[in-house]
């Protein structure tokens, strides 16, 4: 089994490089929406984030102007995604090709064992603030190494172009 991270900046298309994956069969885990699930589903977890952060849970998103507090979610959540992650692999063993799509895994060490490829999605800041407009302001919190990436898809095209160079990765992959 080949374990694919997709990465890239917010707005770049990452999440449709892996909605295309996930229509051609390939399982994908996805960390923004298992990681809250983690938040639901492990006893205690919001309680204890509240506590070390002091922080309300419903200020939770101001950790993202505050790197300090940013690290200290991360030490707590990390681990657990990281085993969530183990996890979710174990039970899609059998598939030659999965991907984890992550904004920051490439730059958090810990998420280092979990991949064997790493494909960066980009696209130009303009077609990405008007995807998401978060983008410009999540930038300074994003880095990509590109010396610690295989592969790339530049996404300044239409969806289809996206899909055809998704497709031809699949096959160099699979």
């Amino acid at each position: 089994m080949v374990t694919l991270l997709v990465t890239g900046p917010i707005g770049s298309g990452k999440s449709e490089v892996c909605r295309y994956m996930q229509s051609r069969g390939i399982p994908v885990y996805d960390c923004d929406s298992r990681t809250k699930r983690l938040y639901e589903s492990v006893p205690g977890l919001k309680s204890r984030i509240e506590l070390e952060l002091g922080l309300p849970w419903e200020r939770i998103g101001e950790v993202f102007s505050d790197l300090s507090l940013l690290s200290r979610l991360e030490g707590i959540v990390y681990p657990l995604v990281v085993e969530d992650i183990k996890a979710w692999k174990r039970c899609h063993a059998a598939f030659p090709l999965v991907a984890i799509e992550s904004a920051i895994a490439l730059e958090k060490p810990q998420f280092d064992a979990l991949y064997d490829k790493v494909l960066l999605v980009t696209a130009d800041l303009r077609l990405r603030t008007g995807r998401n407009s978060h983008a410009a302001e999540r930038d300074r919190l994003q880095k990509f190494d590109m010396s610690r990436t295989d592969f790339q898809i530049e996404n300044n095209s239409s969806i289809e172009e996206l899909h055809n160079k998704t497709e031809q990765l699949i096959c160099r992959l699979i």
